[in-house]
């Protein structure tokens, strides 16, 4: 049995998760935490999930459930460095898929990586998501000369914009185009911007109602287009994925891998 810690329980991912690890035949959910301000501290994990009871209770203290737990799947927000240090310092894995981290996060997890700490980070969980980032550095390399529009659309309460995922995909394309996504990227336009350079890559951001997650790359040319989409109607689709990266973790050497590492894409 692998023994699961999910941080970040009583948002919407974290109840996801909970019911997804709870209902998994080979995973045992041992701990679930949230920040010291969570109106729901101390309810039971499965009730707050809209299961029955588990035995599992809410807590806002992460290192004291350590010792008994294989890997920490995180969601949450703001403490995610400070989370995946504990776990690797108590030998424990750690799957982080909170998404818009910047640059230096990513690189105090390459640094807990090297310090022997296995972990999977990304900006989307999900299979297909992950499979439309391969697609997309391939379609990139062979239309090379075609506008790249990346539109996501997401529901009104996310707060990050663009997604984690639409940031993914235009460093996929950037990368398999050569070029500096930093001076390539045209987040939304306004105004008077001129005409469409050839290198650039659109990037915008739609926001409403309760949608899971839609993210769509327009290759465009005279004459045709060509668009590789993604949608989500559940965000069981993400919580399927966190769990597999948590299986990979079990065997893996110490490293920071992505979801395409635990897909067998790189």
């Amino acid at each position: 049995m692998v023994r699961v810690i999910v941080v970040g329980a009583a948002g919407r991912m974290g109840r996801t998760l909970i019911k997804s690890v709870v209902e998994a035949e080979d995973m045992e959910l041992v701990g679930a935490v949230e920040w010291a301000q969570c109106p729901a501290l101390g309810m039971d994990a499965g009730v707050c999930a809209g299961l029955k009871p588990c035995g599992v209770k809410l807590t806002a203290e992460l290192r004291p459930l350590l010792k008994g737990a294989d890997v920490i799947i995180d969601f949450s927000t703001g403490t995610v460095v400070e989370n995946a240090t504990a776990a690797v310092e108590a030998n424990v894995a750690a799957v982080v898929g909170t998404t818009a981290l910047g640059d230096d996060k990513i690189a105090a997890l390459r640094g807990l990586a090297a310090k022997g700490g296995r972990l999977v980070q990304a900006t989307n969980m999900s299979v297909g998501v992950n499979l439309l980032f391969h697609l997309c550095g391939e379609v990139a390399k062979i239309l090379g000369d075609y506008d790249v529009e990346i539109i996501e659309t997401h529901h009104n309460q996310k707060k990050d914009a663009p997604s984690g995922t639409a940031m993914t995909l235009a460093e996929v394309v950037a990368a398999a185009r050569e070029v500096c996504l930093k001076d390539e990227i045209r987040n939304g336009r306004s105004g008077l911007p001129g005409a469409r350079t050839p290198s650039e890559i659109g990037v915008h951001a739609v926001r409403g109602g309760d949608v899971v997650g839609d993210h769509t790359v327009l290759f465009a040319t005279q004459g045709e287009r060509v668009e590789l989409t993604h949608k989500a109607s559940s965000r069981e689709t993400f919580t399927k994925g966190a769990l597999r990266a948590a299986r990979f973790l079990q065997d893996a050497k110490p490293g920071l891998y992505t979801m395409r590492d635990v897909l067998g894409f790189n």
